[in-house]
Order: structure tokens, then sequence, then C-alpha cells
């Protein structure tokens, strides 16, 4: 009777999970790390070492995480857990931006507050309560994600110190004369009734009216007379989108360098670029006409013409930035509604700032009999158009779709309008900025040019906003002649006062109480008022360099690192530029890395209404976070990246392979003590060797890749290693040591310290990247004395074994791989045929002539184990029953000779021959006698 010898075997033993169940066992991991104080212990460890600082760009505290964050954070966790673990003392202080609109808004909405009838410190009080009950939710959020971070010490823009810094960088600018109050226009919203920043406008399309409009002609300074033409039948015709903002016209502006005509029509005479007169008539219905003259447009400069309804006169004048893509080349100029307007209205001294608008966007008393009308429901339009129309004045109309500024909160379209604001200007030290830009380490290395030309086309930057929950801009003005008081003595006492008690102090204290005494105003007057405007909350973003990096001891500035996604080139990314140059002169970052945004499957952005959107904590829910670590690890991230359930699915296939290689490993190294049973790398079988150093091209493809932030590159070499070489070859060739020879047999030993190392790496090298596995299996596996065995992250990235082998060894285990290949599909023609089950049934013979049957008989052992058979033999010929890719190569499969072996299942023609233990092999009854 046959008896059992699985006992005799060494057979794998692990209580490692086959089943990864992430979503239950993750928050398990996640809890220990918040009570462990994990973060503190990793970044601890590194004290005293080169600092290597990525400065977090501050989400906004009022929601949830989205795709686009996850992304984000797990980006920044993988660089920061790498760095920690090449040895960098690498802290990562998370913050959040917490002032601003949209935060006042749902605040008062949650509350169900009339905005109205509460004061300016309550509503503070309730936007400060709402935005940090959203930091404690995020947290949570992040932390689920595996990120590491000091969230319990995290920065935020509300706290005091920090408040006490953004005023202190606003006075340094102030001294260098880069902050100034003005007239000008910039985006203003309606609804929400403040000034906006360009990073805070978004386009979309927008039917509107375009209208052509006849302005007529009052002073021709001769020129129309001279050519025996009447003036008065002569009219400049201006192109507009914006008929709301025919009120404030004060001028039209040519291009000085484009040919003007006279166009006849009947008998008037209509003023236009020559190059667009045919596309006007068109657009006209006007078929009968003719052209007469030709003017340069620099020709016809000061010339008046009358408003057509009002009693005023426009001015002709001339500008660069007039073009001849639509319109008639005689722009309608309105300077307090159009920055270019305003700017080359700036020349002539004559023309007067009309602004008929107010904060809620409707026509004022300057307006006329248009008092009280909207510009945004369309009434302002409607009848201006209509009293144009009854005057004679309009020449044609068309419908048009085009793209207009709307405010990325409300959605609703903006207007440009000219009030008094506070500014930064930029054209004080654009050239310096541009320099520093030229300094930086972009990722891609596009991203240097696409913001410098943003900084180099870019107005002044409009800092103030009309709203109450923010950082206020620190002005004193004389109560007596309304002069702005601001000097360091000033800027110190607000400074000091902020640190001591926060911005509230602003609403709270009378302005007499920021001043020392000793401040007086010029004209004696020693009673002051405080400034109502805060400051834009991409000022408060834009300086956290300054109010963080600069504050705390375990940072430092500049910052190494500043990575977020690409809108923050006109975002983020500028706002700190900016502040930073004006302030010290120089970039607050060494480097910055952009990444896209996140799509779906096909491609299409991401939203609810069009049901594609997929919610982060969704994916941890159902898959677990190291899935979507996972993604992003595998993702191009520096374009816009897919994600989908399909993809996810994919994706935890992959996730798979690796954790069964662990498992594999783990299950043959359970009664392995590295401290103990190591074998010396030299001593290793040849074959072990040559996993060692396909593991040391992996280390070297990680580490380049984690220095280099391709992350793709780190887990493709990493699976491609797991995959390709060790459970296709290694691990499937090595199965016969660990199983069937002796438990403590240096054969065996030497497979399971190849294993050990390999493992030992792998979980290294993928931790900033599987972060809850990766703990998992450091706490599955053996360790070395020297090892940390509390985390993985307390542990350096591994270095490379030193195997000693040279190319040509890795050429012949490279030939070796390629006849295996060959043989494997003989073996698998071989097992369809019914001629054998298993590799271990079969006989192979390979057929070989001259140089390759050279290699083969020089390598029968080595080829013997590698294909898994029970006999192997080389005949130099081409009488062969298969061929393959290897040239020269024939393979032919035959049952094997002899028994099989009830241990090992190897067949032999020992089996039966050896008393009291016939059903064995002979290297089983000797292990077996051992």
């Amino acid at each position: 009777m046959s008896q059992d010898y699985n006992k005799t075997l060494n057979l794998p033993k692990t209580d490692f999970a086959m089943r990864a169940n992430l979503p239950k066992r993750e928050p398990e991991q996640f809890a220990k790390w918040k009570n462990s104080h994990t973060y503190q212990q990793m970044v601890a460890r590194n004290q005293g070492h080169t600092k290597y600082i990525l400065h977090d760009g501050p989400p906004y505290a009022n929601g949830n995480i989205h795709m686009g964050t996850a992304l984000n954070k797990i980006l920044k966790d993988f660089i920061v857990k790498y760095k920690n673990m090449r040895g960098f003392y690498a802290p990562y202080v998370p913050g959040w931006d917490t002032h601003g609109l949209p935060i006042e808004l749902k605040a008062l909405k949650a509350d169900g507050v009339d905005p109205t009838t509460i004061t300016a410190p309550e509503l503070r009080k309730l936007c400060k309560t709402f935005a940090t009950s959203f930091i404690d939710k995020m947290s949570d959020q992040f932390r689920s994600l595996g990120v590491l971070g000091d969230f319990e010490d995290p920065y935020m823009t509300l706290k005091p110190e920090f408040e006490a810094k953004q005023i202190e960088v606003f006075g340094a600018m102030a001294k260098k004369n880069f902050i100034y109050k003005g007239l000008k226009p910039v985006y203003w919203c309606p609804d929400c009734k403040t000034a906006l920043a360009e990073a805070e406008i978004e386009y979309a399309n927008d039917p509107c009216l375009s209208i052509y409009v006849k302005f007529a002609v009052t002073d021709d300074k001769g020129k129309f007379a001279a050519m025996g033409i009447d003036p008065a039948k002569v009219s400049f015709v201006i192109w507009t989108t914006t008929t709301w903002t025919i009120p404030a016209n004060v001028a039209i502006c040519l291009g000085p360098e484009y040919e003007y005509t006279l166009v006849m029509v009947g008998d008037e005479y209509l003023v236009m670029a020559s190059a667009l007169v045919e596309n006007v008539m068109q657009v006209a219905g006007i078929s009968d006409y003719s052209t007469t003259g030709s003017f340069m447009g620099s020709d016809l400069e000061y010339m008046k013409v009358k408003h057509p309804l009002y009693n005023r006169e426009s001015l002709v004048i001339y500008g660069d930035h007039v073009t001849l893509d639509s319109g008639t080349g005689c722009v309608h100029t309105a300077p307090g509604h159009g920055v270019e307007d305003f700017e080359v209205c700036k020349k002539y001294k004559e023309i007067p700032i009309i602004v008929p608008v107010d904060a809620d966007g409707l026509m004022t008393k300057e307006a006329g009999e248009f008092e009280g009308l909207s510009t945004m429901d369309g009434s302002a339009n409607k009848a201006i158009a209509n009293r144009l129309t009854e005057l004679g004045a309009m020449l044609t109309t068309e419908d048009i779709v085009h793209q207009y500024p709307h405010c990325w909160r409300c959605k609703k379209p903006v207007i440009f309008r000219a009030t008094e604001q506070w500014f930064c200007s930029v054209d004080g030290f654009k050239e310096e900025a541009s320099k520093a830009i030229h300094d930086v380490n972009w990722i891609p290395s596009w991203g240097e040019g696409r913001i410098d030309n943003m900084v180099r086309d870019r107005s002044d930057w409009c800092i103030s906003r009309q709203r109450v929950w923010g950082v206020p801009i620190p002005i004193i003005y004389c109560k007596n002649c309304g002069k702005a008081i601001v000097n360091d003595t000033t800027i110190k006492a607000i400074s000091d006062l902020f640190r001591k008690e926060g911005a509230d102090a602003w609403w709270l204290k009378d302005a007499s109480e920021f001043i020392p005494d000793t401040v007086k105003c010029e004209c004696g007057c020693g009673e002051f008022t405080k400034e109502s405007d805060i400051m834009d909350v991409w000022f408060d973003s834009g300086v956290t360099h300054a109010a963080v990096l600069c504050e705390r001891e375990d940072l430092q500035w500049p910052a190494d690192l500043y990575l977020e996604g690409a809108d923050q080139y006109r975002g983020w990314f500028q706002s700190s530029l900016l502040t930073s140059v004006a302030w010290r002169g120089q970039a607050p970052y060494k480097a910055v890395c952009t990444h896209g945004w996140v799509v779906d499957g096909e491609g299409k952005k991401m939203s609810k209404s069009l049901g594609n959107g997929i919610e982060a904590q969704d994916i941890v829910d159902k898959y677990g976070a190291d899935i979507l670590r996972l993604w992003v690890a595998t993702s191009d991230y520096q374009v816009d990246v897919r994600i989908s359930d399909e993809i996810l699915k994919q994706l935890s296939e992959s996730y798979r392979k690796i954790r069964n290689t662990a498992r594999s490993i783990l299950g043959n190294t359970s009664d392995f003590d590295p401290n103990t049973d190591c074998v010396p790398v030299d001593q290793l079988e040849d074959i072990d060797k040559w996993a060692l150093e396909r593991l040391n091209q992996v280390i070297k493809t990680s580490i380049n890749g984690y220095d280099e932030f391709t992350f793709h590159d780190v887990f493709n070499a990493i699976r491609s290693y797991c995959v390709i070489d060790l459970s296709n070859f290694y691990l499937d060739v090595a199965k016969d040591r660990l199983y069937v020879e002796r438990a403590d047999s240096k054969t065996r030993r030497c497979a399971q310290t190849t294993m050990y190392i390999i493992l030992d790496s792998l979980t290294r090298l993928l931790a900033p990247i599987l972060a809850f596995t990766t703990e998992e299996i450091w706490a599955a596996m053996p360790h070395t004395k020297d090892h940390n065995i509390d985390s993985v992250l307390f542990n350096d990235m591994p270095q490379c074994v030193n195997v000693n082998v040279d190319d040509d060894f890795m050429a012949r285990w490279d030939k070796i791989n390629q006849i295996r290949d060959d043989v494997k599909k003989a073996l698998e023609e071989a097992r369809n045929a019914k001629v054998i089950g298993s590799s271990l049934d079969a006989k192979v013979t390979l057929h070989c002539q001259g140089q390759l049957a050279d290699f083969v008989a020089q390598n029968l052992t080595e080829l013997k184990n590698a294909f898994i058979v029970s006999g192997i033999e080389l005949k130099q010929d081409t009488n062969a029953d298969f061929t393959g890719l290897v040239e020269g190569l024939g393979v032919s499969v035959a049952k094997a000779d002899g028994c099989k072996c009830a241990r090992c299942w190897s067949y032999s023609t020992s089996v039966g021959t050896i008393p009291g233990m016939e059903e064995l092999c002979e290297r089983c009854a000797e292990i077996i006698r051992a």
C-alpha cells in the first residue's frame, strides 16, 4: 500500500492570505499607523540628515476629496515615503486653503443665516467652524488612501501665525512699491459681488447679439473735407458683442498700420478697415456699395465722433491691440469695462473713464434712460440695441456664439468693471520673475515656457476682494484726508496683533489700536479708519512658502518641490512665484512637477451630471486604497489620466500577481531565519545568482524611476520581474529544491536565501506605492537583526546585491530561458496529444548542431532543471518533432524512462530498486534515510 509522503516534503506554510480583502484590512493598518504615530517615527529616523521638502499646495476646505485630489495626494505620498527611505529628512506638512467666498456662502447656507442680519465677527466665526469641520473630514479621507503626513498639525491659512506672516509679506511688497490702489477694469462677478483674479475665471460658450454701430463724425481734422466729402455724412462703424458697454464708450481705436477706407452706401460714407469691408457688407446684406480713399489708421488719430446715445463726443485713437480677425477694424473702446481699452486710453489724458454699471450688474444713473436695467438678464442689451436702431445708428446685427468669461464659483457670466481696487504691480518685477522661472526644474519641461509666457503676458494682479471671510488688506487711512498709511511701523503692529489674536481683531478693534500713538498723518490728523476689503485667496495660498516654510523649524525655504495639477500654472505656481520674487527675489521652489486631469475610460471629463463620475471613497470601499494607488503608479500622470471599472479590474489582476509572488515566497521561507540560515551570495547556485542580478536591474530601474518621478517605470519593472522572471521561471524551477530536498540542505537554503533577498528588496521598493500591502508582507516575513520590524517605512530602500557575475553569465541564462520557452511550447503540444500529463512525465530530446549543441552539452543539468522534466538528451541532428524560435533547435517529447517517484513525482529507473522504499527514487530514498 502506498505511503503518504507529503509529510516528508517541505510544503509552503503561511498565514498570508491569498485573498487581499483590502477594504477590510486597510482600515486596521490605517488605525495602527495613527495610533503608533508611524509618520512621526518615519521622519524622526532621519533627523539631522539632508532635508527634502515637498510643499503641499492647499486644497480648498469645503468638500470631500475627489479623484483629482486623490491623484495629487497619492503622488506626493510616493515621493515623501521614497525620500524618507532614501535617508532624507523629508517631512510632509499638509495644508488647507480656508478663506474665500465659496466657504462664506456655504457656511451661510448650511446654517440658514440671512447675510444681512449677521455681523462680520459672527460671520467669520461661522466660516471658521465650517472650514475646520471639513479639514477633519478630508484628513481622514487622505489617510484612508495610505497618505502619511503631519495631519495632527497641518497648516491652515486661517491660523493667526499664518495671517501674521501674510501681513509681513504684504508689507515688504508695499515697501518696494509693488502694491498700489487704483481705478482699473477687473473681472467682476455681479452674482458674487466681488472682484475676481484671472485664476478664478473659466470660459464657456455664450450666445449673444453682435452689433455694428455707426458713430457720426463731428471733427474730421479736414481730411475728408479735403476729398470733397461732407464730414457730416461720414460715420465710423464699430463692432461689439457686449451691447451693454455702449453707454461707456469714449473712444474708437484703430490699428495704426492697417489700411482704412470709406465705404459709400447710398449718400453716406462708412469708415472701416479695407480688409473687412466685404465681410461687413455681407453680414449687413448690402450689395450696392463702393469704396473711396485709402488711409492708414494713424492718419485718422484725434478725429472726433458723436456718441450715438448721448450728447458727448468720443475720440478716435489707435492701439496695437487692434486686429483684423473680426469686426470692422474700428474697435469700440470703453476703458471702464476693458483692460486693453483702459491701457490704451491712459495714453490720451483727455479721455474720461465712465463706468455706468454698479456692483449688481445694473446700469446706473450715468446710463440715462437705461438706469436700473441688468447687464446679466439681457434687458440692458435689448433696450440699448432697440434704441440704437430707433436712432438710425445700428448698421446691422448678427447672432453668434463666443467664448465668454464665467465665474468659477457661481458659473455665471462676469463683466469687466473699473473699480477702485488694490493691485500688485507685476510689471515692477516681471523680468526678475522670468529669470527666476528659468532657474527652476520644470517637470515636464514644457512647463517652463508655459508659465513664462503667462507671467510675461499678464497684467497687474488685483488682490482685493469685497468680502469678510479672509485676511484684511492691512491699510489704515487718515480719517481727515483719506491718505493711506502703510509703513514698517503699521505693518509690524498689525502683524504682531494678528499673531496674538488672529485677523478677527481687524473687525473687533478700532483702527487706533493697530498703530502706535506716535503715528500721525502728514495733515496732522491722529484719527484713522481701516480698509474694508480682504485679500484675494490666491494671495493667501501664494504666501504659504513664507508662512509655512519659513515659520516651521522642520521645513526650509525654498521648497525642493511643488507638485500640483497643470491648471496651477495660472494659479498657485504663479501666485507663489510672484509673491516670492517680489518678497525675496527668487522662486519659492527648486522644481515643479505637474499632473493632468482625471477623465473617464473614454477620455471624457468626469462629472455627476454626465453620470460618469467616480468618487475616490467608492473605489476604496470596493477595491481598496492600494488598487487606487496602483492606478496612480501605473498612469502617465503628466497627461490626462483615465479611470474606469474596467481599468481598475485590470489593475486588480496585476495586484494579485504581485501578492501571489509574495505569498509564494513567504510560504517557502516559513522555516527560514535570515540571521542563521543565509548562504553567502558567492556560494549560491547559478540560477540564484541570475535571479539576484535580474533583481539588481529592477532595483536600479526603480530607484531611477522614483528619482525621476516616473512611477510607472517602478511598477512595470517590478511587475515584469514578478511575472516573467519569478513566477514563470525562477520560483517554478526552485520548487523542486524547496519541496523535495532536505529542509536544511544547502541547495534549499540557497533558494531560500535568494527568495528572502528578493522579497525583502521588492517589499521596500513597493512600500511607497502599495502602502498597506507592503506593511502586511513586512509583518509576515522573517527579518535580520538590522531590520526595523515595526514598519517597512522605517528601513532604507534596497541596495544592489553584490552577485559578481558578468555579461557572459547573464547571456548564458538568457539563452537557457530562450531554449526553455521553445521546450515549454513542445511540452504543451505533447500534453494536448496525451503523450504526457505534467512536464515531469516527460523526457525531452534537444536536436541541434555546432555551437548550439556545444552550449546544450555544457548546460544539460541546468536545462533539465529549467524544463522541470524527468529526462533530457542531446542529439546532434535535425530530426525533431517541434521547432520554435531558437534558430537551429528542434525539440522532441516522449514519455520519461522509469517509474514515477511517489514523493518527488519525477520519473527514474531507480524507482522500485530500493529495498523497503520501492516507491521512491534514489534521491528521495536518501533524503528519507537522512
